[in-house]
């Protein structure tokens, strides 16, 4: 009777602090060390999980792939991945909005953030979009939805804190499993683009020039080297992924600097500034989760998951869909890092116990949580996009229908076709 009026505790205060909009941190803190009150657990013991919770070396990466995209996004590397996106595929009927896919991936794999791909891309592609006569609904759903893949695409700080939680998985293994469900969803959204852009008769861009290309993509390659130096250096196993996102901070600020010339000192310290931030505020969240995520193992809420679900079916397939029916609920009411932080000790071993392999069930997480970051209440994404094209979010959530059909479509693939993210793991393994 204890533990179970501990849980209801625990959650109904978390759940609570959120709708009043408390900053999910404290509410994740305020509600563990209320629920220590009550279980008459030294409140120190908290503090303790925090601490532990960040002592961690491979979470040194998380600094460094955010200050390398702050350092990319300010150094010219957005206005030249636009420019090769255009040189690709701006000459196709709707080439505009397939410029912004191709865009957010390329972006989004530098900048490894739904938020900042879109924060960055969204003012320049919206507009240039809505003045080429697109639906200017169309083109903020496009620009949100492809900033997902962000996500998938290498360097992702998110894989990094699931390799943490899920207990050291390979950083490598998932850099390299998310690539082909990114590459597939950024397809499937271009098909879309076509068909939308067909149907409206959208413009046509100017013909392919392959000169053009080939200066776009020469201009572009300086930039480009910060994920080659990434993704090369983990998947081979020369450097770790704490060396390799130092190496290409580094990189990234040799390029805007001295290459490209477009970073000044004030530029610099705006940059180490927004960083700092970002970073305060994810450690911060770790270390709240991990103490969470232990109050949630002491009152075996883990072993309640599971048997509720084995109750309701043991068929592999229905639990997959449980598994993933709970993760895009989860996405609707919180953000993505601590979803990942407190529902993989729950979720990843169920996931496994039906012969889901770690690296597939990360990947299927990432995508699953991607899709919260579009969908209210809470959507992070979707109120950014309503921001900067001045949509309210309740008409872009509703525009957004096809869109999240398709989502869900690659997501399924992700989940019941496990060579989608395995395959590419193999190859190097």
């Amino acid at each position: 009777m204890q533990t179970n009026l501990a849980i209801a505790i625990l959650l109904l205060t978390f759940f609570v602090l959120i709708i009043i909009r408390v900053p999910i941190a404290l509410a994740i803190g305020v509600s563990s060390i209320v629920t220590c009150i009550y279980l008459d657990i030294p409140v120190e013991m908290v503090f303790q999980n925090m601490i532990s919770g960040v002592n961690s070396y491979s979470l040194m990466a998380i600094p460094f792939f955010i200050l390398m995209g702050d350092i990319m996004s300010r150094g010219g590397i957005a206005r030249r991945l636009i420019n090769l996106a255009y040189a690709t595929v701006g000459w196709m009927r709707g080439g505009l909005s397939m410029v912004t896919v191709l865009a957010s991936m390329l972006f989004g794999a530098v900048s490894g953030s739904s938020t900042a791909c879109t924060a960055t891309l969204g003012p320049i592609m919206i507009p240039e979009m809505e003045k080429k006569g697109y639906d200017k609904k169309f083109a903020t759903d496009i620009t949100m939805a492809s900033s997902v893949t962000g996500l998938l695409i290498p360097p992702s700080h998110n894989m990094v804190i699931y390799s943490m939680v899920a207990g050291g998985i390979s950083v490598g293994a998932l850099f390299i499993a998310g690539i082909l469900p990114g590459v597939i969803l950024g397809l499937a959204l271009m098909i879309y683009s076509y068909i939308v852009a067909k149907k409206n008769n959208y413009a046509v861009g100017e013909k392919f020039d392959i000169k053009v290309f080939g200066k776009a993509f020469v201009d572009a390659l300086w930039g480009l080297f910060s994920i080659i130096i990434v993704v090369i250096g983990v998947t081979t196993g020369i450097i770790t992924a704490t060396e390799s996102a130092a190496l290409a901070c580094v990189w990234s600020f040799i390029v805007s600097v001295f290459i490209y010339k477009e970073m000044t000192m004030k530029d610099i310290f705006e940059v180490a500034t927004s960083s700092a931030r970002t970073v305060a505020m994810i450690i911060l969240l770790i270390a709240t989760s991990n103490a969470f995520g232990w109050l949630l193992a002491y009152l075996k809420v883990p072993a309640l998951v599971s048997s509720s679900i084995y109750g309701f079916s043991t068929n592999p397939y229905v639990i997959l869909v449980m598994i993933n029916i709970l993760l895009l609920v989860l996405g609707t009411l919180m953000d993505m890092s601590p979803i990942i932080l407190i529902a993989t000790p729950i979720l990843l071993p169920i996931a496994q116990s039906i012969g889901v392999d770690p690296v597939q069930f990360g990947t299927l997480l990432i995508l699953n949580l991607g899709v919260g970051l579009l969908t209210p209440p809470v959507g992070a994404t979707l109120f950014l996009g309503s921001a900067i094209s001045d949509i309210k979010f309740e008409k872009l959530a509703v525009s957004m229908k096809y869109i999240y059909l398709i989502m869900f479509i690659v997501l399924m693939l992700v989940t019941f076709v496990p060579q989608i993210s395995l395959v590419l793991p193999s190859l190097i393994s």
